[in-house]
């Protein structure tokens, strides 16, 4: 299940209501009932229903109207055409469409998503990194992969856990685990190296010193090279 779809509806005494007609942040909270996302919880832990959350993308979206791409240091990467279209296109759209609700009610909603994602955890429903890129405003591939490990820590998760959903879950999900998900001899070597142990803090998965893919070995002064033509061709018109 991707973006806790469903979740939501479950947990809310309108359910049948929200699954067939309109919905919004603002409408679940009204209607939450503990209760019922406590069943719904116990059922999707029993039945070990993956989930793949999108929690940065999640926040994106229902906050996108106060969140400023430019101040990303990465948007330089993104294609132009995403910026100067794709991303003003989706933003009046999301606000239209989706963000109808008042600023702090979208806002108790995301931490009410981070809660739930907690609460699922700690039942034990098994997790998947995901960022459904480039779908969303500011959601760029590969540099939101690593966003996406902070939101499962505001989320609650160890750091730990937190690696677990983007290394051996996706191998476990897709009954590869002789094949990926930990690093060992016979395994299909693609790893990426870094400066400092994301286990102290999960955003030192950014501090990359080097890549293994494909059976080749990057290093670090490869990678800029090759962020260098990305932002080339991002800015080109």
């Amino acid at each position: 299940m991707e973006h806790l779809i469903g979740i939501f509806e479950a947990s809310s005494t309108v359910e049948d209501e929200l699954l067939t007609g309109p919905k919004s942040p603002g409408r679940f909270l009204d209607t939450y009932d503990a209760t019922k996302e406590a069943a719904i919880i116990q059922l999707l832990a029993k039945n070990h229903t993956w989930q793949c959350p999108t929690l940065y993308w999640e926040r994106g979206q229902w906050l996108v109207d106060v969140i400023d791409p430019n101040k990303d240091p990465d948007v330089k990467y993104a294609p132009i055409t995403w910026r100067e279209k794709a991303w003003p296109k989706a933003t009046k759209s999301i606000i239209k469409e989706m963000d109808t609700d008042p600023l702090p009610v979208r806002e108790k909603f995301v931490q009410h998503e981070l809660d739930i994602v907690k609460k699922l955890n700690q039942a034990g429903v098994p997790f998947l990194a995901g960022t459904d890129c480039p779908a969303g405003v500011d959601v760029l591939p590969g540099f939101s992969l690593h966003l996406e490990l902070q939101r499962f820590i505001a989320a609650g998760f160890t750091p730990l856990q937190a690696l677990q959903t983007a290394t051996i879950n996706p191998a476990k999900f897709l009954d590869r685990q002789n094949d990926f998900g930990t690093v060992a001899a016979g395994k299909i070597a693609d790893l990426v190296l870094l400066d400092a142990n994301p286990l102290d803090d999960i955003r030192n998965t950014q501090k990359i010193a080097g890549v293994v893919a494909g059976g080749r070995y990057f290093s670090r002064a490869n990678l800029d090279r090759i962020l260098s033509d990305v932002e080339a061709v991002a800015n080109k018109r």
